[in-house]
């Protein structure tokens, strides 16, 4: 019995280790290569991607830590018109990887904090200053940790912002030519694409706000996985806006933002007021209508039926309810804590078999002389001069500008953000005039990503990841916990049961046959001097257990009062 129980704790413990040792492996090969157990293949191996030299104004892989010290600048100054306490900006970035490694080698720029206002930023490689090629801007942005409220949008600044010292005061309010990416808060959620543009009459400059996107883009901010946003402006004055190589918005410089570009040539006249005697009304009372003398507002709507009569029968001295006359008082009633005791109520059925019971009242009516309230009916107003709009007036600041699309020209580009959600992660930025460019990039950084994370979704480890959220450690020391509980609890029920079983065989009262080999073998062992005075003392109990066992066969073996087991005779053990 005590090796079988060994064997069974020490098989749970072997698959308790067994499976927390593949979780654990299993982990430990996602934090390598990603998140599938299966091995790294070579395609899957991950190179910082490269451009040629020229083809873009600005390339940011984040991949080399020394390099992004250099070239990026954190914000030193303090958002305005807030309080003192949370203008400074004080959230952290951070070069780091995936929380969900895709590649072992590639990296990203972290904002770690939440709820603090951050900022960072980085000059181009050379200004883009819209001279006839199309502006193409492109990024990744993984939101590791979903998002509730906050924003994961770039900033392309304008000229004037030209040395590190002057990026260690971006701020809210440093000007901008573009504003792109996704924000959201609550259910309220934008893919923004906003351009300043400049009043070619007095140099004001006004924002304008693209169109909504036509397509649902609600999973980009709770999937957890990683998003290519590309924005596309040409020289035509017309933009695409595309997510993960999908065009979701898309549409004219000039018709499509709000306010328009161009203000309307006419506008209502400020100075224009509505005459006094202008009579609006397209219809007033009758004045000539007066109420007819007959006419009673009096009159109620319903009166009693003067034609109803009491039916045949009715029980007048009846009530509709009587007390249940089966209904006892309930013996724990007590009345000091209960009160009065009364039995419920029930039908009378004295009245089912009559027309009713109880004081009768004759049923009412629509009264026929009821008229309302007299009102004077409505008639065409002789004097309406229709609904007064002021005079329209040629518009003092109208202008025409039919190539928005030259904007202030571009020098840096940064992040300036609030994020109630942390771990926003931005990778693979690229700044370019081609369009087959940005393509090109796309197909060395996001599809390869996209298609490593298609094929571990497609196994087995992948799909338990998901579930996992991809946070296997946890669930490897949930699994810990509930198997050592159940495979303990598994144990001693086998060991009871064991137990039992062998308390039944030691219990029973039929007799067991000696072994007749058991003497053969302890005849064939040398015999000493305390061996042959041992034989002596077992002949001896020997010939006892031969008397009981006579007397045995002779008197039946029945349980007494206070006889406990009765009467046994024990197997002699094998040596």
């Amino acid at each position: 019995m005590a090796s079988f129980s060994r064997k069974v704790y020490l098989v749970g413990a072997l698959l308790v280790l067994v499976y927390t040792a593949g979780v654990v492996k299993a982990e430990s090969e996602d934090g390598d290569d990603g998140v599938t157990v299966e091995t790294v293949e070579e395609d899957d191996e991950y190179h910082t991607p490269q451009l040629s030299p020229g083809k873009a104004h600005l390339v940011e892989t984040f991949d080399d830590i020394n390099s992004f010290k250099k070239r990026w600048v954190k914000s030193e100054a303090k958002k305005q018109g807030v309080d003192e306490n949370i203008a400074k900006y004080d959230g952290k970035w951070e070069i780091q990887a995936p929380s969900r490694k895709i590649f072992k080698e590639d990296l990203g720029l972290v904002l770690t904090t939440e709820a603090k206002h951050a900022a960072i930023s980085t000059l181009l490689d050379k200004p883009f200053d819209f001279s006839g090629k199309p502006l193409v801007v492109q990024y990744e942005v993984t939101m590791q940790e979903g998002q509730n409220c906050g924003g994961a949008y770039i900033k392309l600044l304008s000229r004037g912002t030209n040395s590190r010292a002057e990026l260690r005061q971006f701020h809210d309010q440093t000007a901008y030519t573009i504003m792109f990416g996704p924000d959201k808060c609550g259910n309220d959620n934008k893919l923004h694409f906003i351009f300043r543009h400049t009043n070619p009459r007095n140099g004001t400059i006004e924002e304008k706000h693209s169109k909504k996107p036509t397509a649902r883009l609600d999973d980009i901010y709770k999937d957890k996985e990683p998003h290519l946003y590309t924005l596309i402006v040409r020289p035509d004055n017309t933009f695409s806006v595309l997510v993960d190589n999908k065009e979701v918005n898309a549409g004219s410089l000039l018709d499509d933002f709000t306010p328009p570009v161009n203000p309307p040539e006419e506008i209502d006249d400020p100075n224009d007021k509505k005459p006094e005697d202008w009579d609006e009304r397209e219809k007033i009372v009758d004045p000539s209508a007066r109420k007819p003398e007959d006419w009673d507002e009096d009159a109620p709507a319903q009166i009693v039926d003067p034609n109803a009569v009491k039916p045949d029968g009715w029980l007048d001295d009846e009530p509709d309810m009587i007390p249940d006359p089966e209904a006892v008082k309930p013996e724990d009633w007590d009345e000091e804590m209960d009160g009065s005791w009364e039995a419920p109520l029930i039908d009378n059925p004295k009245c089912s078999a009559a027309p009713g019971c109880g004081t009768w009242s004759a049923p009412t009516i629509t009264n026929p002389n009821y008229r309302g309230i007299w009102r004077a009916p409505l008639i065409p107003n002789p004097n309406y001069l229709g609904k007064w709009t002021p005079k329209r007036i040629p518009n003092p600041h109208y202008f025409r500008d039919d190539h928005p699309y030259k904007m202030t020209p571009i020098h840096a580009v940064g992040f300036e953000l609030w994020s109630m959600s942390p771990a926003l992660l931005f990778d693979n930025l690229l700044v370019t005039d081609d369009v087959g460019v940005a393509e090109e990039w796309a197909r060395l950084t996001f599809l390869p990503k996209r298609a490593k994370i298609s094929r571990d979704s497609q196994t087995l480890w992948g799909r338990m990841l998901r579930a996992m959220n991809y946070k296997p450690g946890w669930w490897a020391l949930y699994a810990l916990y509930v198997a050592i509980p159940i495979v303990a609890y598994v144990v001693c029920l086998l060991r009871r049961l064991y137990e039992d079983s062998d308390a039944d065989a030691k219990k029973t009262d039929a007799l067991l046959e000696d072994d007749p080999h058991a003497s053969d073998a302890e005849d064939d062992e040398p015999r000493g001097k305390g061996q042959l005075e041992h034989d002596e003392q077992a002949h001896s109990d020997h010939a006892e257990q031969t008397e009981d066992v006579t007397a045995t066969e002779q008197t039946p073996l029945v349980d007494t009062e206070g006889a406990g087991d009765g009467q046994r005779k024990r197997k002699p053990r094998k040596e």
